[in-house]
């Protein structure tokens, strides 16, 4: 649960669908997220919210430019690639 502890008593926040929890007196800066509300987006085909799409969109597009000067990184990406284009061959 990140830097929560257990066994020590949570207060539990909801906001805009995000659950929160924090202990009991601790600042409420220092609450952590827990879970969310989970509505399928007919805009997705997984039914994930159409945000989180761009955000990992976005993400890939970041890797994929730190592969440029990052050795390791390009290796691993190059054998993704390779294995998802293998993967389309098998029926």
């Amino acid at each position: 649960m990140g830097r929560l502890k257990s066994g020590t008593t949570l207060i539990y926040e909801k906001a805009d669908g995000v659950t929160y929890a924090r202990e009991f007196g601790a600042d409420p800066s220092t609450r952590e997220e827990v879970g969310r509300d989970w509505d399928t987006d007919g805009r997705t085909s997984d039914g994930r919210p159409l945000i989180d799409h761009l955000r990992e969109s976005k993400m890939w597009g970041q890797i994929h430019r730190a592969a440029l000067t990052n050795p390791s990184l390009k290796d691993a990406l190059d054998q993704a690639v390779v294995i998802y284009q293998l993967s389309k061959l098998v029926p």
